[in-house]
């Protein structure tokens, strides 16, 4: 058995380690000739720096993790905090500190870990085949996924997140902030940052709304910074005076519409090709960490020829292994083996026009503790879920498989082409024939 890897960021990574220590042989693919992290830094909270661990890289985050120790909040003309809180409760309940850390370097001993001439760089991706004696094809490849594409049946839009992100590193000065906080300036729609990361270093950004596709222009950044930033509290101004306007990064943010479906047949999305979000709750790359770390747990090995299987299996044991806390969402669902017994059920035999009460016959539970369990974990109906379920198997049988609409329809429980119609609509947005006429 082979993986590849598509993508050698945070998430391809991770998860060619996870494989590579679970036994499987993996190649990791690279777009770009040479690696150049996107953003200075990266907020590592303790999921992400628990999977670290788990994938045997915790030492990259206790020798390049920053010293956390508080968080706080600043009026933006004053300077004065409006809330400041200790990070010792997280801490304490979680077992792990936060570890911020400079994207180059944690780039750089990831690469280190995994062996930088392991990893084929110079290489894109320009289609995805696949047949029953296929190869199993694991793939990261970021924001801009190429294959993304192939696994959903559509290509969805990148959104303008309507703002504009500086970021780089400067030195620790007290004057601008706590070496041991992440302070936050905020006021005015905008926010000023300084997170601490290794080596007295302080990781800085600006987020500024502007219209999209605005020009780049290093040698007026200060001058342009000071303009936004005008009548703000002394620290922000001497951090514009501080930072290196050749090595600020210039960001335009960006994310992706969620999407349900992230695995058709042996191609699974993950990283930022499955969950391209803001950076605003700051768990991109801990979610990335997470999702590949889950490879290493046991009792894989029986069910990965139903990778989506794999998948879901693999998230659950792997949260119970790094101790991420209680269980949410579809962690939920498959931690409780009576609500997977309905979800299986579902997937199944979609074509059947399950009722409520059979699902929680199921399940073995009564008709109204069923729904509102499976309401509580998944945040939908199990009519909208099968609903959803269909159409995504809809999607599948009519652009990959060139499957007619009326035995596609019939396959997944509906009485006429109509009917079926109505409801991918509704779910895709537009009729199946539509999607039919774009897929020849």
């Amino acid at each position: 058995m082979k993986a590849i890897v598509i993508g050698a960021g945070i998430g391809g990574l991770s998860a060619a380690v996870a494989l590579k220590q679970s036994g499987i042989d993996c190649d990791v693919y690279e777009a770009v000739k040479e690696i150049k992290p996107v953003g200075a830094a990266i907020s590592v909270w303790p999921n992400g720096v628990k999977c670290m661990a788990h994938l045997g890289m915790g030492d990259i985050m206790e020798t390049f993790g920053g010293p956390l120790r508080r968080m706080a909040y600043r009026d933006f003309r004053s300077g004065e905090n409006m809330t400041q809180f200790s990070l010792a409760p997280l801490i304490e309940r979680t077992g792990s500190r936060p570890c911020p850390v400079s994207r180059a370097e944690l780039q750089r001993e990831m690469l280190d870990y995994w062996g930088r001439d392991s990893v084929q760089f110079g290489k894109r991706v320009t289609r995805c085949e696949e047949d029953a004696d296929g190869v199993t094809v694991w793939f990261t490849d970021g924001s801009h996924s190429a294959l993304r594409p192939w696994v959903l049946g559509f290509t969805p839009q990148r959104r303008y997140a309507g703002y504009v992100n500086w970021n780089g590193l400067v030195e620790i000065d007290e004057a601008l902030a706590p070496g041991d906080q992440w302070t936050t300036f905020v006021g005015e729609g905008k926010r000023v940052s300084l997170m601490p990361v290794s080596a007295g270093r302080f990781y800085f950004f600006f987020d500024v709304p502007l219209p999209a596709g605005l020009a780049e222009d290093r040698d007026t950044l200060r001058a342009d910074l000071s303009r936004y930033f005008a009548g703000w509290a002394p620290p922000v101004q001497k951090l514009i005076a501080a930072l290196d306007p050749q090595t600020t990064n210039r960001i335009e943010i960006h994310d992706i519409e969620p999407f349900s479906r992230l695995v058709r047949g042996r191609v699974a999305l993950l990283g930022d090709a499955g969950h391209s979000t803001t950076p605003d709750i700051g768990q991109g790359g801990c979610a990335a960490m997470e999702r590949e770390s889950l490879t290493r747990q046991a009792g894989y090995a029986g069910i990965l020829a139903r990778l989506a299987d794999v998948v879901a299996a693999l998230i659950v044991r792997g949260w119970v292994a790094c101790g991420c806390g209680n269980a949410t969402g579809w962690v939920q669902v498959l931690r409780d083996p009576r609500l997977a017994k309905a979800i299986y059920a579902m997937h199944q035999r979609p074509g059947v026009n399950w009722k409520v009460e059979d699902l929680a016959r199921e399940a073995g539970l009564s008709r109204s503790l069923f729904a509102e369990r499976f309401l509580a974990a998944t945040g939908t109906t199990p009519a909208r879920y099968l609903t959803e379920l269909r159409m995504r198997l809809a999607v599948q049988y009519i652009t990959h498989e060139g499957q007619a609409l009326e035995k596609v329809a019939f396959s997944l429980g509906y009485q006429s082409l109509a009917a079926f119609s109505r409801a991918f609509k509704r779910i895709t947005g537009q009729p199946p024939g539509a999607l039919r006429a774009t897929a020849r």
